[in-house]
């Protein structure tokens, strides 16, 4: 769904009257359909770096049978499930919020490698988004890099990064492949509450909003956020400079259907 332009006026003077300072972008499956600011100004992005490069490594990983969500992490070796409590599966650790660090050991032990390289080799790069960095625990990424993996997310290949079942080569990220680094498998997986009737409810790292959007922020306020719609087929990015509530007045301008700023509560979500 092609952002209108009165649409796209609406959330860009909602942007600049509220933070002017924010970068911002919406697009669909085809690239950016509105913006401000450079697309190639790189940006630190650290909030995001669950959703853009812990979980997209998971996914990868998953679908080549090199993880299984709800198998205890002791099966993979005793460095895999070090810290966590007795029967911990990986699906615990998508779906809980303290679960990354660990996550993050577990991803690099099966890999042989380290979260950077294995996002790089696996995911960043298979995409084009080669000025994307994560070094000394900080994300870095342009607004272009953004809309390339959010586009991806919503027209995926339905190809695997590497053939089902095969063994991933120590250290050097399992490989790269000429398919698409996600599948729409994984994505659609994620896009599901995985939590049951527990409040919040909560996807594979992905948490649900209204309008059936789905969406990934920083923990402090300002921070990164990024959205994307399945239903809309609608992706979003927001990089506020300054503290306030235009997380939810942004999301509400870019996917609520007649672009007002009201909510109708969490409709539509599908469940695992």
């Amino acid at each position: 769904m092609t952002l209108l332009s009165d649409q796209a006026d609406a959330v860009r003077a909602l942007v600049e009257s509220a933070d002017p300072g924010a970068v911002w972008a919406v697009g669909g499956p085809d690239g950016p359909h509105a913006g401000s600011g450079a697309a190639d100004d790189v940006h630190d992005v650290g909030g995001l770096t669950a959703v853009l490069a812990l979980w997209p490594a998971v996914g990868t990983l998953v679908d080549e049978g090199a993880l299984r969500l709800h198998t205890p992490l002791t099966a993979y070796g005793d460095e895999a499930a070090a810290g966590t409590p007795a029967g911990t599966t990986a699906h615990h650790l998508l779906t809980h919020p303290g679960g990354t660090a660990a996550l993050t050991r577990l991803v690099e032990h099966l890999s042989g490698t380290t979260l950077a390289e294995l996002a790089a080799v696996r995911v960043w790069n298979p995409l084009g988004m080669t000025r994307t960095r994560l070094a000394d625990g900080t994300l870095r990424a342009p607004l272009a890099d953004l809309a390339l993996f959010l586009r991806h997310l919503l027209h995926p290949s339905p190809s695997a990064p590497s053939a089902p079942g095969g063994p991933v080569a120590p250290g050097d990220g399992g490989g790269a492949s000429a398919g698409a680094p996600l599948t729409g498998a994984w994505t659609a997986e994620s896009l599901r509450i995985r939590t049951g009737e527990l409040t919040p409810a909560r996807g594979l790292l992905w948490h649900p909003a209204p309008h059936g959007v789905w969406t990934h922020h920083a923990p402090t306020d300002p921070g990164p956020a990024v959205w994307i719609s399945p239903r809309h087929h609608r992706w979003a990015v927001l990089l506020p400079a300054a503290h306030g509530p235009l997380r939810t007045t942004f999301r509400e301008a870019v996917f609520t259907p007649d672009g007002s700023t009201r909510s109708n509560g969490p409709g539509g979500i599908p469940r695992a």
